[in-house]
């Protein structure tokens, strides 16, 4: 069964969250007030909380935008001073409205500073629920690209590839290296760097060069400076700023950039 994105789960939330309290809301109202009818206490506690929705709203678009960061954090509270005044201003009105008394300025200002507190709290809670959701969100992006590059990985494993190999200089020797051996290759000015076994040396050519003549079936460019052998890599690791760290055989860890991330699963069908 396929599981709901966080998306539908935070509209799912909301809406319960509204419905439940209006109707708790409506039923205080009638308890205070018998004279109120059904309809007009469900209407008065349903505008009421109404611009929260849209508080709701706008706090998921920072976090979409934004992500749950600084960023958002600082564009939410500065948001705040304006927003949390106007609800209390807009419950005061209502509740003038629908109770039919007249109100004088001093009243207008001396309810609705009654109301901040409980806007604020609001507001505040629906910031965290906002970021709960973000950050489940990005947890569970983060999880499914580590999966699919699982998968990835094993079906580069299980690649046949050819029997290529590379004159490799390592010291004042030279030794023929295995391609499909090769852990990882780095750029080195008009060299390149080859990892195998432990071992390393040098090819003179360049990387972006060297990358037309293997396999894209197990090399893929993890970084502006390096190609890695996905048949080589015994564990993947994502790291909070995005991109992933990878263990090879050797015990070597090696980054993928996040410029290259989604690249990587790009290229070997998993996107």
């Amino acid at each position: 069964m396929r599981r709901p994105s966080v998306a539908v789960v935070m509209t799912g939330f909301a809406a319960y969250s509204y419905l439940a309290t209006v109707l708790s809301v409506a039923w205080y109202l009638r308890r205070d007030r018998p004279e109120l009818d059904l309809a007009t206490s469900l209407l008065w506690a349903g505008w009421t909380y109404a611009p929260w929705l849209a508080v709701g709203g706008l706090v998921w678009g920072a976090m979409r935008t934004w992500g749950p960061g600084w960023k958002a954090a600082s564009v939410l509270t500065g948001a705040m001073i304006v927003i949390v005044p106007l609800i209390a201003a807009f419950g005061t009105r209502l509740d003038i409205a629908f109770l039919g008394i007249p109100a004088s300025p001093s009243d207008w200002v001396e309810r609705t500073i009654d109301r901040l507190p409980v806007a604020l709290l609001l507001y505040t809670a629906t910031v965290a629920v906002g970021l709960a959701g973000a950050q489940w969100r990005r947890a569970r992006e983060t999880q499914q690209r580590v999966e699919r590059l699982t998968e990835a990985l094993a079906v580069a494993r299980q690649v046949r590839s050819d029997d290529a190999r590379l004159l490799v200089s390592v010291g004042r020797s030279r030794a023929t290296v295995e391609t499909r051996a090769v852990e990882w290759f780095a750029s080195a000015g008009n060299y390149v760097v080859v990892n195998w076994e432990g071992r390393e040396g040098l090819v003179r050519d360049t990387l972006a060069g060297l990358e037309t003549r293997l396999d894209p079936r197990l090399f893929v460019r993890i970084h502006r400076s390096s190609l890695a052998n996905l048949a080589r890599v015994e564990q993947v690791q994502p790291l909070s700023d995005g991109s992933w760290r990878l263990t090879m055989e050797s015990g070597a860890e090696l980054v993928v950039s996040r410029t290259y991330r989604d690249a990587v699963l790009e290229r070997m069908g998993r996107v």
